[in-house]
């Protein structure tokens, strides 16, 4: 594989782990606006499958040698800041 071709593929593959992010945010945001509460099992268990879904996409990535271990921790740690400031505004209403 050419050095041009690894980083199109490390970069494919960020771009796909980024946006599996950010549609567990928006899904959350949705949830947590139409139809349930934070402390609902419901919202948990959504949350949980979906953060475990994606830190395991990110392992497998980060063993193809795709993405760095410290730029898949860096995507799961924004990803739980965003949730965390989103769980806190819905809470403060």
């Amino acid at each position: 594989m050419t050095p041009d071709t690894m980083v199109d593929h490390r970069e494919k593959a960020y771009a796909l782990l980024k946006a599996d992010a950010d549609k567990i945010l928006k899904l959350i945001k949705v949830q947590m606006d139409n139809l349930t509460m934070p402390q609902c099992p419901l919202y948990e268990e959504v949350l949980d499958t979906q953060m475990f879904g994606l830190s395991r996409e990110i392992d497998f990535a980060v063993r193809l040698g795709l993405i760095e271990e410290p730029v898949g921790k860096q995507l799961l740690d924004r990803l739980e800041q965003e949730l965390s400031a989103l769980h806190e505004a819905f809470t403060k209403k």
